[in-house]
């Protein structure tokens, strides 16, 4: 349930994942289904770009969804948690979907690779999420 709890506060992403600078609720209640927070996330150039992150799902102890709703990529996924021996097993799904002036481009593969090689390092940061979860219970 921690580790459900911690994924449901989105105010807890720069604490995990790299490109997340910040994180503040501008509609809902916290952790509900329907809540929304803007996020600004680190761009090419350096600059931070706003992006919009809506819950879509959240049973409580086994799954969170959302969607991006703004910003620059149009993504949605989950977390789904289960309960193995003495900790916790976390699946990651993430579906990232090209769109804007440069959606044609996926018709001949050329955004697929880029998509995939995106989504790969946002799967990789689970790694600094279990330490960072870790070292909260240690301390």
């Amino acid at each position: 349930m921690a580790v459900y709890l911690y994924l449901l506060d989105a105010t807890n992403l720069p604490t995990w994942r790299e490109a997340v600078r910040s994180v503040k609720l501008v509609q809902g209640s916290a952790g509900t289904k329907g809540a929304v927070y803007r996020k600004m996330v680190a761009g090419r150039s350096g600059l931070s770009i706003p992006a919009e992150l809506e819950i879509t799902q959240a049973r409580p102890g086994a799954e969170i969804q959302f969607r991006v709703t703004s910003g620059p990529s149009n993504r949605s996924g989950g977390y789904y948690l289960s309960t193995e021996n003495d900790g916790t097993r976390l699946r990651y799904a993430l579906e990232a979907r090209p769109e804007g002036s440069f959606s044609f481009l996926d018709r001949f593969g050329l955004l697929n690779k880029l998509a995939q090689r995106r989504v790969r390092a946002e799967v990789s940061q689970l790694d600094r999420l279990k330490d960072v979860l870790e070292l909260q219970t240690v301390s």
